[in-house]
């Protein structure tokens, strides 16, 4: 079976081919600047064949053809025609309440989705381009939503109600939603695995570092607690949102700035975290140079980033009842050494001992704990296309449990 995962965002498609007999991507490719100046398209096949465009891309209904056209392009595609695409599985960030797993998109599917923009009205939207563009172009092709909300389902109410009145709950369904499910559950099983853990009597907080930032807490591999909320802006200090902020401090702050609810959403979203800190760049990598060089906003900016990361850490070791395994993904999570080192500094009276030579020498996947370390630190990196690929699998065989 051949399935092509899409992640179809405002601007941009990202998408893999994978071939169930090895789950490997056998292609991959990015849309980009979708409706804007300067679209392209690029995709790299197994052996590293490329092809690129650049021109006019005026929605996701034509990236897609392009998609499909690399795909099976004469040259460097990498399948004769699109009757071997066997399913198409979709990344859809929100599913509210009402999905709590992947599910087979069919009319009535569409309609509920479309009942759950409100919620995520910056992400859904896309997501459901790409879904309704599938239909369109590869007719009889079976499409499936995966959530990134879905993982995030099992928590308690004790971790998912606000401290409002109930009745908002009731009436806007106004709880701790919680994202990036996918890599969550990923780099929980790959630690399970890696570790040859038995994950139904484990503790695992799992860190998720990049643009966007979330913690979960893995209790016998169900989430417990997660940092994001309602929506992504809760929790870590991130790229380019606040994370937790005092909702008494926003409204004073829109009062005496006179900003309105959508110039408030976009302070809190897209000109906050590292780089309203920083006032440099929301790039971590650029943000370690700059602090090397003293830029002391930079060096700001890291540790307030890394220290929130530290108190969730152990919040969450707390919510667990104790922690055997922490999980470092994500772009930051992958890449930098430093943030992985001040976010574990003081953690050893919970039994977490970084290995600094391990730590520092790292390159990929691996341990990066101390020998003598009572819990295990590791970093893998995520696919999350590839639970995707896995669910879509699963859906259409009836074995998704």
């Amino acid at each position: 079976m051949k399935i092509l995962v899409l992640n179809s965002g405002s601007s941009s498609i990202k998408y893999q081919l994978f071939d169930t007999e090895t789950f490997k991507p056998i292609a991959r490719g990015l849309a980009e600047r979708i409706g804007l100046r300067g679209a392209k398209i690029s995709q790299t096949n197994a052996t590293n064949h490329k092809i690129t465009l650049s021109g006019e891309i005026l929605d996701h209904q034509q990236a897609i053809e392009y998609i499909i056209a690399f795909l099976t392009d004469e040259e460097k595609g990498v399948i004769d025609s699109v009757d071997e695409v066997d399913a198409i599985g979709h990344r859809v960030v929100h599913g509210g309440e009402k999905f709590t797993q992947s599910t087979l998109i069919e009319n009535d599917i569409i309609h509920d989705l479309h009942g759950c923009v409100d919620l995520a009205p910056l992400h859904n939207p896309h997501n459901i381009k790409g879904i309704e563009a599938c239909e369109l172009l590869m007719p009889g092709r079976p499409n499936v939503a995966v959530f990134d909300t879905a993982f995030h389902l099992t928590m308690p109410s004790k971790a998912y109600i606000y401290g409002l009145p109930y009745i908002l709950y009731k009436r806007h369904g106004i709880r701790r939603f919680g994202f990036h499910g996918t890599s969550h559950y990923y780099v929980s099983r790959k630690a399970r695995d890696i570790l040859n853990l038995d994950l139904l009597n484990s503790n695992i907080v799992t860190c998720h570092l990049g643009n966007g930032a979330s913690v979960t807490a893995v209790k016998n591999g169900q989430s417990i607690d997660t940092s994001m909320g309602f929506t992504p802006t809760e929790g870590l200090i991130m790229g380019t949102r606040s994370g937790d902020v005092d909702s008494a401090a926003l409204l004073h702050i829109m009062r005496r700035e006179d900003l309105n609810n959508r110039e408030a959403t976009t302070l809190l979203n897209k000109h906050s975290g590292l780089i309203g800190i920083s006032g440099v760049s929301s790039d971590m990598r650029e943000l370690e140079d700059e602090a090397k060089d003293g830029n002391k906003r930079a060096k700001l900016a890291i540790d307030v980033f890394t220290y929130r990361l530290k108190k969730y850490i152990a919040a969450y070791a707390g919510a667990l009842g104790g922690i055997d395994v922490l999980v470092f993904t994500g772009g930051i999570g992958e890449n930098s050494a430093l943030v992985r080192k001040l976010a574990t500094e003081g953690l050893e009276f919970m039994g977490l001992v970084l290995d600094d030579d391990k730590n520092n020498q790292l390159e990929d996947e691996g341990i990066i704990s101390h020998i003598d370390s009572k819990s295990k630190i590791l970093v893998i990196p995520t696919n999350e296309e590839l639970v995707i690929a896995l669910d879509t699998e699963r859906v259409l065989s009836g074995n998704l449990k």
